[in-house]
C-alpha cells in the first residue's frame, strides 16, 4: 500500500501527463503515473491515430515504458482525465493484472486531485492471468 502522498504526487504527474496527449479525434487527453515495486515512476499519455485500432492508452504507454526498462512489478497507477472518471478500457485492465492483480489503481481529475482508488482485481473480476496458461 502505498502513502497518500505518494497517491498524491502519482495523480498531479498523472494530470501534467495530459498535456502531452496527441489527441486530434477524440479531444480525450488522458495521463498516467505508474509507480514500480522498485519506486520508479513511468508515465503515459494517450496517443491517438487516425486508424484508431492503433491507437494507444496511456496506462499502456507508461507499463510498455517500464516493461521496456526492465521493470515488471507494479506498485500503483494513476489514470487522469478531465473530470476523473476515465476508468481504464479493458485492454489497459488485462495489461495491468498480467503483472499484479493486487496493483492499486486510482483515478485523477485534471488537478491531479484522486476522485476514486481501487484494486485492479476489483476492475477486473475473473481476470485471465498468466498463471492459467499452466
Amino acid at each position: 500500500m502505498i502513502s497518500n502522498e505518494q497517491k498524491q504526487e502519482l495523480g498531479k504527474i498523472a494530470a501534467e501527463m495530459r498535456n502531452l496527449s496527441y489527441i486530434p479525434y477524440s479531444h480525450y487527453a488522458v495521463g498516467a503515473a505508474l509507480l514500480t515495486k522498485s519506486g520508479k515512476i513511468f508515465t503515459g499519455c494517450n496517443i491517438e491515430n487516425a486508424a484508431f485500432p492503433v491507437t494507444i492508452c496511456a496506462e499502456r504507454t507508461a507499463i510498455f515504458k517500464a516493461i521496456s526498462e526492465g521493470e515488471k512489478e507494479f506498485e500503483a497507477i494513476a489514470i487522469a482525465t478531465e473530470d476523473g472518471q476515465g476508468y481504464p478500457c479493458g485492454s489497459c485492465r488485462q495489461v495491468m493484472v498480467e503483472f499484479s492483480l493486487d496493483m492499486e489503481v486510482m483515478l485523477a481529475d485534471a488537478e491531479g486531485k484522486i476522485t476514486a482508488d481501487l484494486n485492479i482485481s476489483e476492475l477486473l473480476p475473473g481476470a485471465f492471468t498468466p498463471d492459467k496458461l499452466h
